[in-house]
């Protein structure tokens, strides 16, 4: 056999392997697209077979949890539905200029005297997160667990868990448009994209997909003014954040060669700064944003013994691994958990268990 002709032989089976691979590949995503949409008919008849529902998302929620949160309100309720949508922890000031917003139920201040069966959770990673809504939620409840959130714990009757949305609104939009588009309005347009919007870090992240864009795009149709929710979602902060971001950046600390940043934030300087809990959302970004940091962590003083960590990373490491170890969760580059200690015991445990983590 000569040499050319071996080539020759050599090369076509290269492409033959290649072509097999991707026809694989293909069938795999087929698949994965049939079960889905599968899911997201067996998502649409619990709504339609269902008619009182609480919808609820996780502890002190962040821009998706409360847009997904409204957009099935406003959703449900368009289908005649009646709704109660619930959390606990106050939902940030920023995000009021959702419409139904001041309907959504604080927990922690507001009492409810009622149990559920149809339960919708939305954005919630696993029942820990559901925090005191375990109480109003009947023993006989069937629950619609919708999330993003590639450590979901699957404990819903219907699970409909999609790790490569860049947001839970991006697999509500999904449902609605597929089930009910003529539901699709203004009021939960408006949720859909702030929920997309923040989550994608103001279409910043590595998260942000053609998919993502093309989504925005059709909300735009239906009312959404961008340059609005931009503001109110992201932009504008308090002086008191400030304030209190002042203090927090004289924490500073750098570990590991500088790959390594951590913010602390005490009891102290919220009352020094004059701030709430709502203040603090956007420092934990902050570590991240250093040239040649990997790790970023904010480490937030909640109660006496009681640590909020926030990770955020650029690379390599899979922070939602890291989170996950200590009964948290969330993103591979967005995660937290909470610690039963002080900020000092909180900082070093982390460094302690980066060690094995960053690379030398």
């Amino acid at each position: 056999m000569s040499t050319v002709r071996l080539f020759i032989q050599v090369g076509l089976f290269f492409i033959t392997k290649r072509a097999e691979i991707r026809l694989k590949e293909r069938a795999m995503n087929n698949n994965n697209v049939e079960a889905y949409q599968h899911m997201l008919e067996k998502a649409a008849q619990f709504i339609k077979d269902n008619d009182d529902f609480l919808v609820l998302a996780h502890l002190n929620p962040d821009g998706d949890a409360i847009g997904s949160s409204l957009a099935t309100m406003h959703l449900l309720r368009s289908l005649g539905k009646k709704v109660h949508v619930v959390n606990e922890g106050e939902c940030p000031k920023r995000f009021s200029f959702l419409p139904g917003f001041e309907e959504i139920i604080d927990l922690s201040k507001i009492s409810l005297n009622r149990s559920f069966s149809a339960v919708i959770s939305v954005d919630v990673a696993d029942e820990k997160r559901f925090g005191k809504i375990g109480s109003v939620i009947a023993d006989d409840a069937q629950i619609l667990n919708i999330d993003h959130h590639p450590t979901n714990t699957n404990f819903g009757v219907l699970n409909v868990i999609q790790p490569t949305a860049a947001s839970t609104t991006e697999i509500l939009f999904d449902l609605i448009t597929a089930h009910f588009s003529p539901q699709l309005d203004s009021p939960t347009a408006n949720a859909l994209y702030t929920g997309l919007l923040t989550d994608t870090g103001g279409f910043r992240y590595a998260n942000t997909k053609q998919s993502v864009l093309d989504m925005a795009a059709k909300l735009l149709g239906y009312g959404v003014q961008p340059d609005q929710i931009a503001d109110y979602a992201l932009e504008t902060v308090t002086a008191s954040h400030i304030e209190l971001l002042k203090y927090a950046l004289q924490s500073l600390s750098f570990h590991y060669e500088g790959q390594v940043a951590i913010i602390l934030v005490s009891q102290e300087d919220m009352k020094a700064a004059g701030a709430s809990k709502d203040d603090v959302d956007g420092i934990s970004s902050y570590p991240r944003k250093i040239e040649g940091v990997e790790v970023g962590a904010l480490f937030k003083e909640w109660s006496e013994g009681e640590v909020k960590v926030s990770l955020r990373s650029n690379k390599y490491v899979d922070v939602a691994l890291l989170a996950q170890r200590n009964g948290g969760g969330g993103h591979a580059k967005a995660s937290g958990y909470t610690f039963n200690g002080n900020l000092q015991a909180a900082k070093e445990d982390l460094l302690n268990q980066l060690k094995d983590i960053i690379q030398k």
